[in-house]
């Protein structure tokens, strides 16, 4: 019998720190469409801190709302705060408001010094991040996760990074918000295709339970296809193909014959090559590399 983390290693372990490039990686490469001389290091630093508490808040509200559900009684994923019955379910909920509320604080700051649009995007974002699996309609367990991914840890993670800088949105953060939007949804389904039976037990209907594990791996090649496409778009085709080829590793596994707890390290590989490429990415941009 696995031994219990400690009270403090349980909340970081629930805080999920292995998705966590899904909420830096737009930052990174928002901030890197600036010339460097002319960066506001103190909103991309709020933008930062937003999408990370956001990511923080969404998984403890995950936490939550599956254990109460008993969803995360069948999981076969990483520790949970609430199923293990080690911390009250009421401290998650409470953990998943706070750490809504730091992203919340940064983000009036944030739209006090440049635009108050920022305040309804914001609020929008904490909604979705609470109703992922919350409420008594949780959209995520219709199959609608990967579209909330898409739009705010692609599309308006890059984008707002970009646009907070100088008041002007590059045309180029468009492509690169859905490189990121894609790369985020990979990781996603890293994850649901290792849940696919326990989810179907559960009757949380993921797209990848919906499509059953024979053939959830297709929404995965279709996410790095998608990967491609955005950085290509923005004029990078050489750092398209390396993502690829960075996403092989986990391809091989979403095609495999493995289940369950044999596909974490599909998970590790997504998340890692997620940082690596929003690295590379960001070294491109900054060094005007025309790759």
């Amino acid at each position: 019998m696995t031994e219990a983390p400690g009270p403090l290693r349980r909340w970081v372990l629930a805080a999920r720190p292995r998705t966590l490039p899904a909420a830096m990686v737009p930052v990174i490469v928002g901030v890197a469409l600036i010339r460097p001389r002319t960066i506001n290091w103190v909103n991309s630093a709020l933008c930062l801190v937003v999408a990370l508490a956001l990511q923080v808040g969404t998984n403890y509200a995950n936490d939550y709302s599956d254990g109460i559900r008993g969803t995360d009684e069948v999981r076969v994923g990483p520790f949970r705060l609430t199923a293990s019955k080690l911390v009250a379910a009421g401290s998650v909920r409470n953990a998943a408001f706070a750490a809504f509320v730091v992203a919340g604080g940064a983000g009036l700051f944030l739209a006090s010094k440049t635009s108050w649009w920022l305040v309804a995007i914001g609020a929008t974002a904490i909604g979705a991040g609470w109703f992922y699996t919350g409420g008594p309609k949780p959209y995520g367990y219709y199959g609608f996760g990967e579209l909330f991914v898409f739009i705010y840890f692609g599309i308006v993670a890059t984008v707002g990074t970009a646009y907070v800088e100088h008041l002007t949105i590059p045309s180029r953060a468009w492509w690169l918000g859905v490189a990121a939007g894609f790369m985020a949804c990979a990781l996603l389904e890293a994850n649901n295709l290792r849940d696919v039976h326990g989810d179907q037990s559960a009757g949380k209907k993921t797209l990848a339970a919906r499509m059953t594990r024979a053939r959830a791996p297709w929404l995965f090649a279709i996410c790095v296809i998608g990967v491609f496409v955005g950085i290509a778009g923005s004029g990078h085709v050489v750092v398209g193909i390396v993502a690829i080829l960075l996403y092989v590793p986990a391809v091989r596994l979403a095609y495999s014959k493995k289940n369950g707890r044999e596909l974490l390290p599909m998970l590790i590989i997504s998340a890692r090559t997620q940082l690596q490429i929003g690295v590379l990415l960001a070294a491109v941009l900054v060094f005007r590399i025309g790759v």
